[in-house]
């Protein structure tokens, strides 16, 4: 499973019933990974792979690649820093 179901929707308890909820510690997400996100997280393990260390050494290897950002367009350190914000949440 690629994500946790039980994050998507709030536990709700009925009257004489009590659900049992799964803890599935190994993943935090509540919906699938998007398409955009997959090709992501590969092209990240290329650019550690092939020795990049800093945020600026991360992005000029995305921009080699070329692997744009989510709107299309060259990655920046800010651009960058915002959408690992957005996405670890």
């Amino acid at each position: 499973m690629d994500h946790n179901p039980f994050l998507a929707r709030r536990l709700a308890a009925a009257r004489g019933a009590i659900e049992q909820p799964q803890n599935l510690e190994w993943q935090t997400r509540a919906a699938p990974p998007t398409g955009f996100e997959n090709r992501l997280g590969d092209a990240l393990e290329r650019v550690f792979a092939d020795g990049a260390e800093t945020l600026a050494e991360v992005v000029a290897r995305l921009n080699a690649m070329p692997f744009p950002d989510a709107e299309g367009r060259p990655w920046t350190e800010a651009s960058f820093r915002e959408a690992m914000a957005r996405l670890g949440a």
